[in-house]
């Protein structure tokens, strides 16, 4: 079941991404708040997919991070927690702190990493290619 839901995570991902080249961006702005707004609810949906792929992997017993030391062991907050600030950190930034991917996981990591680095400069490229266009 809980790989079904992995699918499912996978597949809204995807819908996502695909999504910013599909998404109308303004005739009178090159740049507007309406493609800023798009870029937030890429992050967000990357953020949470990703942080509950890493969630469900440690669940089913595949160690995909290390636990944060001050984290409460086998409560699903405490996962839930260290999984959004995984993903987070992995999508946002450029290094890791007291949680850190580890096997499968870093695969993962280097994933979200390579979306979170390349996404502003699609829908930068998405919307000079509109403008252009028209």
């Amino acid at each position: 079941m809980d790989y079904a839901f992995l699918g499912v995570i996978a597949a809204v991902l995807l819908g996502s991404i695909t999504s910013l080249w599909t998404a109308r961006v303004q005739a009178t702005h090159r740049l507007s708040l309406d493609s800023l707004w798009v870029l937030v609810q890429w992050y967000v949906t990357m953020m949470l997919g990703f942080a509950m792929i890493y969630m469900i992997l440690q669940i089913n017993g595949h160690q995909v991070f290390t636990p944060s030391p001050n984290s409460a062991t086998g409560e699903r907050l405490a996962l839930l927690e260290d999984s959004l600030y995984l993903s987070g950190m992995t999508l946002l930034s450029v290094g890791y702190g007291d949680v850190t991917p580890i096997g499968i996981g870093r695969w993962i990591a280097i994933a979200e990493a390579l979306l979170g680095y390349i996404m502003p400069a699609v829908i930068v490229t998405r919307t000079v290619f509109d403008w252009d266009h028209r």
